[in-house]
């Protein structure tokens, strides 16, 4: 686990000296160590440091400096007078490069190592290996179920790499730790980034958060229970105090009723008989009544459950408990629906005015256009046909302007009845041969045409 080191920025006086206790750590923060710095060098966080190691020297980068080792060092229970490895000096470009070299190697060698343990027919799985800077030294870890008798393995180990062997057992959470991953929540595993201490996880601690027993559910990357059950436990322990004790069974008229779950957030309890799968909402204070009425050898008639309040959305009524908030869904499809059917019969209503409005215009154009034939009609002189030349029509709205006289036009009894063609249409669905009635109120003497007759 990194820690900020908040007292770094701060200058040191004169006659003040560095804390001679640095922590390094190696591969990338998996591995952390103390080390001396007795030639009292200027170290700050994050620079690269060649230190002492087995047979030669390693390469490790500077994690924590300063007044804040010291709470480190108690945090692991290692004292200031214990024996640490120095120092040497600040790491060159040749140091780096050799200890890029060494790191190259590693993959293949994690490749090779596998194949040799699965020759030995060794119940072990390897799952790291980590060569020192210089290359004299080689550290595999690995996770087996029982106790793996490996001094053979070594001996092939050093035979074929050439190098110092170590053999060191880790768990199952340290290897997840290791190799990584992405978590049922998201993000980078908590063991991998900033955990550093990892404490037993039980299914009890389930239980206090009323979670289900569900190994699938409830694991992690490594095959034990997620590490996160304990983030909250002590929150649940400190608010079930204030639930009564003993209060798993009830002893009521109807019957004897049965603790199912404690619920820490409404701070109720629910109930409910063997006869039956209701479960009944008991509020804290109704169950230390009814407790304390079986101590003294009466049975309740009636539970007297806490009534939930309900929340109905739309035509369909959705039952909601008291408390509970759907922050997801409060938009659903169907109203997007029923906004997109309303706007589409307000533009269709729109859309028949302005039809309409057309219409009425272009009639209300004719009619102004062309005066009435029954009323402004000459009349007919002993039932003739020959018409008289029309005047000039007033201009319509919108037209080109007066149209010239029209010629009288030939005896033809079937015309006489008709109107003309920019009059108003609702004149051709008039029967023909019907008599209509002059300006004067005297019927026309037109002849009946032939079809008529």
């Amino acid at each position: 686990m990194n820690v900020f080191d908040w007292l770094s920025s701060l200058p040191l006086y004169d006659s003040a000296k560095p804390y001679p206790i640095v922590e390094v750590s190696f591969n990338k923060g998996s591995r952390k160590d103390f080390y001396r710095n007795s030639s009292n060098h200027i170290l700050e966080k994050g620079d690269w440091i060649a230190v002492e190691g087995t047979g030669g020297y390693d390469v490790g980068q500077v994690s924590l400096t300063g007044e804040l080792v010291k709470l480190q060092m108690k945090k692991y229970g290692v004292s200031e007078n214990a024996e640490m490895k120095r120092i040497l000096r600040k790491a060159t470009h040749e140091d780096i490069a050799q200890y890029q070299k060494s790191k190259d190697r590693e993959p293949d060698m994690l490749t090779q190592s596998r194949v040799i343990a699965r020759t030995h027919k060794l119940e072990m799985k390897l799952c790291e290996v980590e060569l020192q800077a210089d290359g004299k030294k080689a550290t595999f870890f690995y996770t087996a179920d029982a106790r793996v008798d490996f001094r053979e393995l070594i001996k092939s180990y050093a035979g074929d790499f050439k190098v110092r062997v170590e053999m060191k057992q880790i768990g199952a959470r340290q290897e997840s730790a290791k190799v990584g991953g992405i978590g049922s929540c998201g993000r980078e595993l908590c063991c991998s980034t900033w955990l550093s201490d990892f404490k037993s996880v039980n299914t009890t601690a389930a239980r206090y958060q009323n979670l289900s027993i569900n190994q699938a559910k409830l694991s992690g990357q490594c095959g034990r229970l997620k590490c996160c059950l304990n983030y909250e436990l002590d929150t649940y322990m400190d608010a079930l105090r204030v639930f009564p004790d003993s209060a798993e069974v009830l002893e009521t008229i109807k019957g004897r009723a049965t603790l199912q779950k404690r619920d820490i957030f409404k701070s109720l309890m629910w109930y409910s008989f063997s006869d039956s799968n209701k479960q009944y909402p008991l509020s804290i204070e109704r169950v230390k009544e009814i407790q304390k009425a079986n101590q003294q050898g009466i049975k309740p008639e009636e539970m007297q459950p806490v009534e939930l309040e309900t929340i109905t959305t739309s035509k369909t009524a959705v039952k909601v408990e008291m408390g509970f908030v759907n922050d997801v869904g409060q938009i659903s499809l169907k109203t997007l629906e029923k906004g997109n059917k309303k706007k589409r019969s307000n533009n269709d209503r729109r859309n028949n005015d302005n039809r309409g409005g057309q219409q009425g215009n272009r009639q209300q154009q004719t009619g102004a256009a062309r005066p009435q034939q029954s009323g402004n009609r000459p009349q007919q002189q002993g039932g003739g046909n020959n018409k008289p030349p029309q005047q000039n029509r007033p201009p319509q709205q919108g037209g080109s302007g007066n149209r010239p006289q029209q010629q009288p036009r030939p005896n033809n009894p079937n015309n006489n009845n008709r109107s003309g063609n920019s009059g108003n249409n609702n004149n051709r669905n008039r029967p023909q041969g019907s008599n209509r009635p002059q300006g004067g109120g005297q019927q026309s003497d037109r002849p009946t045409p032939p079809s008529a007759q």
